[in-house]
């Protein structure tokens, strides 16, 4: 019954969207995420003990500045997701300016397929979405079941209304290496907290696990890998720089590789947090251990 609410509830709020405009649904986000932050502060502890350790020379009010950023920023993504089966193709395409989108034809030419990397910074559905109907090159997105299958599936279902597929996380492996053999591209997000007894990088200063996927994939296939991220601009337009991830001078031994791959892909990911704090998401533990 519970699932079934939260996907009534989910549906009538795309049909709201829908009614009053994505502009005039953008000002709701903000006033949606201010609610949250002052009134039911879901994780607010958490997103401001990682503000603290990400940002030791910030005082009270930076903090609360930020914070409430990251509130804001994620309810905007969240309506504009909402929104999103409601925008034409061409709305879609206009909605993200890929910086240099030639990089990835350039990578995906090479015929080793390609791995790109975001994370839950700005909008992150935007990025596959949209980039996999301007190259019209499909991406193969790999995604985490969410507990409410019937808002899973409405989501996988957005997801794949263009050109894209996705993949669920927890597949056998060699599913997603039969992707990349398949000279594919394949998209994930890659910034949350990995498993206890997995590898450990520096993440602003201090150690943090991570999934070391990305990286041994790399090292398998030969595919480069790219990092896009979505920073929202004033006119709520999206732009998104691709960067390779350097893979010179690594380390002989295997592991210490995977390493250093995925300690190179995470300080990307600290520099545009650095740019734009308020635009990660800073909700999760991703120092619990």
């Amino acid at each position: 019954m519970q699932n079934r609410i939260e996907y009534i509830l989910f549906i009538l709020l795309s049909f709201l969207f829908k009614l009053i405009g994505l502009t005039n649904a953008r000002k709701f986000a903000k006033l949606m995420g201010a609610f949250f932050y002052y009134i039911i502060p879901i994780r607010k502890k958490t997103v401001y003990e990682n503000l603290k350790i990400a940002f030791p020379n910030f005082d009270e009010k930076k903090i609360n500045q930020v914070a409430l950023g990251s509130y804001i920023s994620f309810s905007v993504a969240l309506v504009e997701i909402l929104y999103m089966p409601w925008m034409t193709r061409r709305e879609l395409e206009n909605a993200v300016l890929f910086l240099n989108r030639d990089l990835i034809l350039e990578k995906h030419k090479e015929n080793k397929g390609v791995i790109l990397l975001s994370a839950h910074f700005g909008n992150w559905e935007y990025i596959a979405a949209s980039g996999g109907c301007q190259l019209n090159v499909p991406f193969s997105v790999i995604v985490k079941s969410q507990r409410n299958t019937l808002v899973d599936n409405w989501i996988n279902k957005m997801r794949t209304r263009w050109t894209n597929k996705v993949i669920f996380l927890g597949v056998s492996i060699r599913y997603i290496y039969k992707e990349m053999l398949d000279k594919n591209i394949v998209a994930m997000v890659a910034d949350q907290r990995g498993p206890r007894e997995g590898i450990r990088v520096n993440f602003f200063g201090r150690p943090t696990a991570i999934y070391q996927g990305p990286a041994m994939l790399a090292l398998k296939t030969g595919a480069p890998i790219l990092y896009g991220i979505a920073v929202r601009q004033t006119d709520a337009i999206y732009k998104v720089e691709m960067v390779e991830i350097d893979r010179s001078n690594l380390p002989d031994d295997d592991s210490e590789k995977v390493i250093e791959i995925s300690q190179r892909h995470m300080a990307h990911l600290e520099k545009l947090i650095r740019e734009h704090p308020e635009q990660w998401l800073w909700h999760h533990k991703i120092w619990k251990y």
